[in-house]
């Protein structure tokens, strides 16, 4: 799949040609691109005894599924321990920590206006009550 996203339309033979050596065989090559044929992963346009192979899927979408997969399966649905888990199990930097948390942040903002624009300001009021009382950095202050 990595190939056929780089190159958006290829040839057997253009797949080849990206490979290192050992090169696969081609046969190895056709039977992985016929997987992912019958996964309606990708597909083909036959080009008179050659088949040119294209993506179906766009690598966001392909992510985003494996991603929201591993989620579910290991950590209970729960994107919260997804972060937990990732943030502290890996070797992030503070600048990382601090992209992470502008880009949280900023998706907060952007649910909280859309939030805004479909709902009553008495349900409003009320969801923005329950986040500040759950909220952990506001309860500390209190504390």
């Amino acid at each position: 799949m990595k190939l056929l996203w780089k190159l958006d339309r290829a040839f057997i033979r253009d797949l080849l040609n990206e490979f290192p050596e050992p090169k696969p065989a081609p046969t190895t090559i056709i039977t992985l691109l016929k997987r992912m044929i019958d996964k309606d992963f990708v597909s083909y346009r036959q080009c008179g005894n050659s088949r040119e192979y294209y993506p179906l899927v766009k690598k966001s979408e392909y992510f985003s599924d494996h991603i929201n997969g591993l989620i579910k399966d290991f950590f209970n649905n729960s994107t919260a321990q997804f972060a937990s888990f990732y943030t502290n199990e890996t070797n992030m930097s503070p600048e990382e920590l601090k992209e992470l948390r502008d880009m949280v942040d900023k998706k907060r903002m952007f649910l909280r206006k859309r939030m805004r624009k479909n709902i009553t300001p008495r349900t409003y009021i009320v969801n923005r009550i329950t986040e500040v009382l759950t909220d952990k950095d506001c309860l500390s202050e209190y504390a």
